[in-house]
């Protein structure tokens, strides 16, 4: 997979089905038989959310997606996903930079997601990028680790 480091992300479109689930698989598969359940990203209606216009991917082919919703307040990352084959390369952070800037385009002062507690490696990133955990919860199968994070008026 080559991925230029400042590849823009954009808008997914129906075109892009394939891909997004292609890669969302590939990034969450490895967590199965860790977590026990499927992640629920894998079980996603993804043309409903392509549709939606709630998915934004970046790569050429695609290496990595988010799925983010507008909710009163603030914004949700619903799902992350970057190819295996492009770890390391920045496709990630890229991902959440464009996050924060959707979020301040649209007026939302949070940004919010949440995370199986069995995915330890994104314990490590989110704080990274600003996000504060609020707290744990089980919700049915999943034990989830829930981040917020308050994006200031100015920009920085």
């Amino acid at each position: 997979m080559h991925d230029h480091p400042e590849a823009p992300v954009r808008a997914a479109t129906a075109a892009d089905g394939a891909a997004v689930r292609a890669v969302t698989d590939a990034a969450y598969r490895p967590y199965v038989a860790r977590i026990g359940v499927v992640p629920q990203p894998m079980e996603a209606d993804h043309m409903a959310d392509l549709e939606e216009g709630c998915v934004f991917v970046t790569g050429e082919p695609v290496t990595g997606l988010v799925v983010v919703r507008a909710r009163p307040g603030h914004l949700f990352l619903d799902s992350i996903a970057v190819h295996p084959d492009a770890h390391g390369r920045g496709v990630g952070g890229r991902l959440l930079r464009f996050v924060e800037a959707h979020a301040r385009a649209r007026g939302l002062p949070e940004i919010r997601l949440y995370t199986n507690a069995l995915m330890w490696e994104n314990q490590r990133i989110y704080p990274r990028y600003g996000y504060e955990l609020v707290e744990r919860r089980v919700d049915g199968p999943y034990d989830r680790l829930h981040y917020r994070k308050s994006l200031d008026r100015d920009g920085a």
